[in-house]
């Protein structure tokens, strides 16, 4: 974003000064005018030429405003208005009405199919960002659409946007999964991690505190906000507060900022901290998946290992596990208790690990990808960067399957040949681009 400087000439502390009575007076008067109109006509000029004969950010920024608008084409009108109403009426009697942001991702495209597929009315919001190669989004959408899920084309940043769709359907239930993901690339795009993760939520919360009724909020927070502690496995009531990484910090501060709308405006509130979600249509940059592709290609694959040759390992957690944590959270999300705005009485706050319990070091995962694709890996063997990365997780699942039943029974062998089978159907053994 580029950087605009003020620079104010005048004096910090101006005194006092005396006209000279110098016959030359008038003569400099009439140069310095004639300077100040000179440098005053070339100024005009170089604006008229940045604006109207340049492109500039600005002309990206209000015609991406304009592609947002409810005005285009995309949005608004009774097609755009039947198709969200189409998509967000339950089947069954007892269907709940979910607005799932970040629906083309990952999680949100697994978690939006297994909610209709059990009758409930589903209405998806994603931006459909470039931090990954789009058109796996793309592809995962087309998969939605078939099975009756709309997807809004919008940003969750966009206050307009969502009031619309709150004013169209009453929702019951928001799952908000919709976040800038990925620990490395924090430290090359941190404006990102605070728009997604810190006022993308603001703004979420704000809509739904203002809407009658409020509807129940459950939303995707992280394991990495454990970031540096040392107690396995992690429990929801260990310390959080010495994050690792700015994504984690974004994540810890969402924790934080859920609590203060629960406390002030009533709204029921639950987050879950993924433990290294993987499986079909997962997320390019998440090692299992660039490690699958790289080893198809013949390239070297990056193992690294903590200080003094310590295992780094992740309590790799499936999908499919991940999906009944996401619905067991939401059936046994409370009512919101507030209204327009104004807390009527205690909310629901809660949060909840959804992992595997069982970390697998990562050299472990790389041996049995190779036995999977029946292709030697060329592993290359590098510290632990400091880049956020810690060396494991490990998730104590206790209090999740005491509210809601979760109980993971995926091993990493199970769900590692499920998603080889994806990939190979998607890319075509690895012929086909995997960015």
């Amino acid at each position: 974003m580029s950087q605009m400087k003020h620079i104010d000439n005048t004096p910090s502390t101006p005194g006092k000064f005396k006209i000279e009575k110098s016959p030359y007076n008038r003569l400099r008067l009439q140069f310095s005018l004639a300077k100040i109109i000179f440098w005053s006509l070339v100024f005009v000029g170089l604006i008229f030429v940045f604006f109207y004969r340049s492109p500039s950010s600005s002309s990206h920024v209000s015609s991406d405003l304009f592609r947002r608008s409810l005005r285009t084409s995309s949005y608004g009108g009774p097609a755009w208005e039947k198709k969200i109403k189409a998509s967000t009426k339950p089947r069954s009697s007892n269907g709940i009405c979910v607005l799932v942001t970040g629906a083309a991702g990952f999680v949100g495209t697994h978690v939006s199919a297994a909610l209709k597929r059990r009758g409930d009315g589903v209405l998806g919001l994603d931006n459909f960002n470039d931090y990954y190669d789009p058109s796996l989004k793309r592809a995962r959408q087309e998969l939605l659409e078939r099975s009756g899920v709309y997807i809004v084309e919008a940003d969750i940043n966009d206050a307009t946007l969502l009031k619309k769709l709150f004013e169209i359907v009453a929702f019951t239930h928001v799952m908000h999964l919709a976040a800038q993901a990925g620990v490395r690339y924090a430290m090359e795009n941190p404006s990102s991690y605070v728009h997604s993760n810190i006022a993308g939520l603001v703004n979420m919360l704000e809509v739904c505190k203002s809407v009658n009724p409020q509807p129940s909020i459950v939303w995707a927070s992280s394991s990495s906000v454990y970031g540096l502690n040392t107690k396995v496995p992690f429990s929801e009531w260990d310390r959080t507060d010495q994050p690792a990484s700015l994504y984690a910090a974004t994540k810890k501060a969402g924790e934080e900022i859920a609590h203060t709308y629960n406390h002030i405006y009533g709204l029921s509130i639950t987050g879950l901290r993924f433990f290294t979600v993987y499986g079909p249509w997962g997320r390019p940059d998440m090692a299992y998946f660039f490690f699958t592709r790289d080893i198809l290609k013949g390239k070297s694959i990056p193992i690294f290992e903590a200080a003094n040759h310590g295992t780094v390992a992740r309590d790799f957690t499936y999908i499919d596990d991940i999906v009944k944590g996401c619905l067991g959270a939401l059936d046994t999300a409370k009512k919101s208790t507030g209204s327009g705005g104004k807390k009527k009485g205690p909310a629901q706050l809660r949060v909840f690990n959804l992992g595997n319990t069982s970390p697998v070091p990562v050299s472990d995962l790389v041996s049995i990808l190779e036995k999977l694709l029946k292709v030697k890996a060329k592993r290359l063997i590098m510290k632990l960067p400091r880049n956020g990365d810690v060396q494991f997780t490990h998730a104590n699942i206790s209090l999740a399957q005491k509210e809601f039943g979760y109980k993971p029974t995926t091993d990493l062998q199970t769900g590692l040949k499920k998603f080889v089978r994806w990939y190979l159907s998607y890319y075509g053994n690895g012929k086909k681009s995997a960015q």
